[in-house]
């Protein structure tokens, strides 16, 4: 079986840019929802809808894909769903371990969006003593002293961090020495990683915030600069979704 440590994803090496990268997660949610529907072909139109994205930027994507549609026809879907997958590297087993099984470390043991999306949670990892072997989401946690032998013998390149604040750094640079190369930050703080090391970071706290000046806006409570009204564009939804409804809207690409 494959693992994420000898197989990366291609889409650096075929200059896809970062920006159609954080898209492509949103098509294929879209394209799924469609395949379950058993609905053969969508129109450009209809898929940037249900993506959320305007359809001559989803055509302007799907170009660095080479793919194009089929005129008066559409995008055949499950072709679709097959290539990004492939090339979100979701076509292969990519093992993950969480470190830090609090609430939220926990919460994301239990999400099941990530099987079914090409993600495989090889081990739940938290340096309290008194959670060794308890079991969350079916699967024992470890201690943090094992980490770098879970590391190596799952084959992993990718780690959550859900420690608290003063913890991550830490567990960040542990990761990394242990050959982690992709990092997923729910602490919140800023990571430093070495060149060649990617880090998404989700704080909820900050989603919040934004959606709080938004709301006052709403409200009428700050005027737009020209002393006009609040505008239009302030009600609409400001975060994007990830690739499943169920998860955190700021969830990565």
């Amino acid at each position: 079986m494959a693992t994420g440590r000898t197989h990366r994803p291609a889409t650096r090496s075929r200059g896809i840019p970062e920006a159609t990268v954080a898209r492509l997660p949103l098509y294929l949610r879209a394209l799924t929802a469609l395949s379950e529907r058993s609905v053969p072909t969508v129109s450009s139109e209809e898929l940037a809808a249900a993506a959320g994205v305007n359809s001559a930027k989803l055509r302007k994507d799907f170009s660095y894909l080479g793919s194009y549609g089929t005129r008066g026809v559409g995008y055949d879907v499950e072709y679709l769903v097959y290539q990004i997958s492939r090339e979100l590297g979701l076509t292969q087993d990519w093992p993950v371990v969480i470190v830090g099984i609090g609430n939220l470390g926990a919460a994301l043991a239990n999400y099941g969006g990530f099987a079914s999306r090409g993600f495989r949670v090889a081990a739940l990892i938290d340096a309290d003593p008194a959670m060794a072997g308890k079991p969350v989401a079916g699967m024992p946690v470890q201690h943090s002293d094992e980490l770098e032998k879970i590391i190596k013998d799952n084959g992993v390149s990718i780690g959550v961090i859900a420690t608290p604040a003063g913890a991550a750094q830490q567990v960040c640079e542990r990761l990394v020495a242990a050959g982690v190369t992709s990092i997923l930050n729910f602490a919140p703080t800023v990571l430093t990683v070495p060149d060649g090391v990617d880090v998404r970071k989700v704080d909820l706290s900050i989603e919040l915030q934004i959606l709080a000046f938004h709301e006052q806006r709403k409200a009428g409570e700050e005027p737009s600069p020209d002393g006009a009204a609040p505008a239009a564009a302030a009600r609409k939804e400001t975060t994007d979704q990830g690739p499943d409804g169920d998860v955190p809207a700021v969830m990565p690409a």
